[in-house]
């Protein structure tokens, strides 16, 4: 729900659970959470099947309770089933700020927890400090910026890889992409979700319309083939910057 006013959230949130989304991504920086609150109130969808995720500001490193606080408020819900720290605070690690997530979790207000835009050496500076790994990274992702050492790396910890902005990052464009999406009658956009899912990769695309919210999730059932997979992976630009890549700076 990346740059979804709050006027236009309950609309859109509705539509996207109509079509079938199960999971809604937000967070405080969005200053959306209240219209999504809207939809998930008017939703005749029972509570427990609908994953919600927010995140913390890294200036709200402090206060962090009253912020998870203010968001359950906003969304209308007892607990969220993901709450991330959205930028390394500072650009460091910051224990002290995971320490507060880890609280939350075991409190019952956040049913996992995790991190957005960190290094693996932030992550391991996290899981030594306080013996609790972050769950997910939530990092910017897509094709063109593939790096199976990152890969390697969070699935060696036991952390969940979330993408963030896949077709921003990409060229729908590619003579690949469009190679592959004429085979499956799909669009290029589509075939870079299915990417994202053969991978195991949880992949979050925004859309405010109606239409692509509707043909975004039709990516998730297409397969791809092995071949088509290695193609896709091909298109990187990063593969082999190895896991000292940093994520910082982003504007999610």
């Amino acid at each position: 729900t990346w740059q979804i006013s709050n006027s236009a959230a309950p609309h859109v949130t509705a539509q996207a659970l109509e079509a079938g989304y199960r999971h809604i991504d937000t967070a405080t920086a969005y200053h959306n959470e209240s219209g999504i609150g809207k939809a998930l109130a008017s939703s005749t969808l029972a509570r427990e099947s609908i994953f919600v995720t927010t995140k913390l500001p890294p200036d709200h490193a402090g206060r962090e309770r009253r912020t998870l606080q203010e968001s359950l408020s906003k969304l209308g819900v007892d607990y969220v089933d993901l709450w991330l720290v959205h930028l390394p605070p500072n650009g460091r690690a910051a224990p002290r700020v995971w320490e507060q997530l880890v609280k939350a979790r075991q409190d019952g207000l956040a049913k996992a927890i995790g991190v957005s835009n960190y290094s693996l050496g932030q992550i391991d500076e996290l899981a030594e400090a306080t013996g609790a790994t972050p769950e997910v990274n939530q990092i910017r992702w897509g094709p063109s910026i593939y790096d199976p050492a990152v890969v390697s790396g969070l699935q060696q910890r036991g952390v969940v890889l979330e993408g963030y902005s896949p077709f921003k990052v990409s060229n729908l464009s590619d003579p690949t992409l469009v190679s592959i999406a004429s085979e499956h009658d799909a669009t290029t956009a589509q075939v870079i979700v299915a990417w994202h899912v053969a991978h195991g990769f949880v992949v979050i695309p925004k859309s405010a319309r109606v239409e692509r919210i509707v043909a975004n999730a039709a990516g998730a059932t297409i397969e791809l083939t092995a071949e088509e997979v290695a193609a896709i992976d091909g298109l990187s630009r990063v593969a082999g910057a190895g896991s000292s890549r940093r994520f910082g700076r982003l504007p999610r």
